[in-house]
């Protein structure tokens, strides 16, 4: 997934009110809009190099987006937003092993009265429900973790993932690393032990669970590896 314009570049000096963070932008401090608002532990440390995107949009207020922050020679993608356009791009490529026979993708699809799921996956007779999550947080050298605060969402969708499955569908749920320096993905059940616990049940549920990590540039990001789980 290409940025529209390659990003530009600053320095980290406080996010505020969860969805918006001042970056300095040769010497001018300029207001950002914060696509994620999540805790991101351990990056949001004043002085910090971000990349910001930019639109000649007269209508918009905040003409800055925060893309990218890095962390100890770390480039994180953090704009939740693009989570799904990422594993959509890697879908169409059939860059993901599990999904590489896929004959039909659709996005945002209705499940219930009050769910949506990001993909209905088609192969043949086959229809499986694709839940995806983006995950910044890395508190142990080469360990990514999820989720980075309490997330009533995700136990939301964990159960009904587990109901779709009871009604025949396949169900996965994708952790997608919006960075490159980790070898394995777990689990902080530290932050969030509900989460957990409702994850390992419904792994028993047949849930598939799958991780990826990134590459991430000023000019784009995309799916890169497979990523080792440990739940």
């Amino acid at each position: 997934m290409n940025f529209k314009n390659t990003l530009i570049s600053g320095e980290f000096v406080k996010r505020y009110k969860r969805f918006f963070a001042d970056v300095k932008i040769n010497n001018k401090i300029v207001t950002t809009h914060c696509p994620n608002t999540g805790s991101m532990i351990g990056l949001l440390k004043e002085g910090n190099k971000v990349w910001v995107s930019k639109v000649d949009n007269p209508s918009r207020k905040l003409k800055y987006t925060l893309q990218v922050i890095e962390d100890k020679n770390v480039k994180i993608g953090i704009n939740t937003h693009l989570t799904n356009k990422i594993v959509l791009e890697a879908l169409k490529k059939k860059m993901i092993n599990s999904f590489k026979k896929t004959t039909n993708i659709q996005a945002e699809i209705k499940f219930g009265k009050k769910t949506r799921f990001d993909f209905l996956i088609t192969y043949g007779d086959k229809k499986s429900f694709l839940e995806v999550k983006n995950v910044t947080l890395s508190r142990k050298k080469g360990i990514a973790e999820f989720p980075d605060a309490v997330t009533s969402r995700g136990l939301k969708h964990l159960n009904e993932l587990i109901k779709a499955n009871e009604k025949g569908f396949q169900i996965y749920m994708l952790y997608l690393i919006q960075r490159d320096d980790c070898k394995e993905f777990r689990i902080a059940k530290d932050i969030d032990p509900q989460y957990y616990e409702l994850l390992i049940k419904a792994a028993r549920k047949n849930l598939k669970i799958l991780c990826y990590d990134c590459k991430i540039s000023p000019k784009g990001i995309e799916l890169n590896r497979k990523i080792k789980t440990k739940i």
